[in-house]
């Protein structure tokens, strides 16, 4: 594990990633139940928990990329 560097990490992502984050679970609990009725009326609707299962993958991971990559631990090549 090797130190981080201030010239090449920067803690301004992972503050960005992790509000985006924190901002889907707001917007999941405010809008639960209008969430559920659009899902509840069949058709395409069956799409938005799985738009939203993917946006909540893409932010929580990127984040987490970011916040390892701060903290100087990287995966072994």
């Amino acid at each position: 594990m090797t130190p981080h560097t201030k010239t090449s990490n920067s803690f301004v992502p992972v503050i960005g990633w992790g509000s985006a984050s924190v901002a889907l679970y707001f917007l999941l609990f405010r809008y639960e139940t209008q969430i559920l009725d659009w899902i509840s009326q069949g058709k395409w609707f069956f799409i938005i928990p799985i738009l939203i299962a993917f946006s909540f993958s893409i932010v929580h991971g990127k984040f987490t990329g970011e916040f390892w990559k701060y903290m100087g631990i990287h995966a072994k090549h």
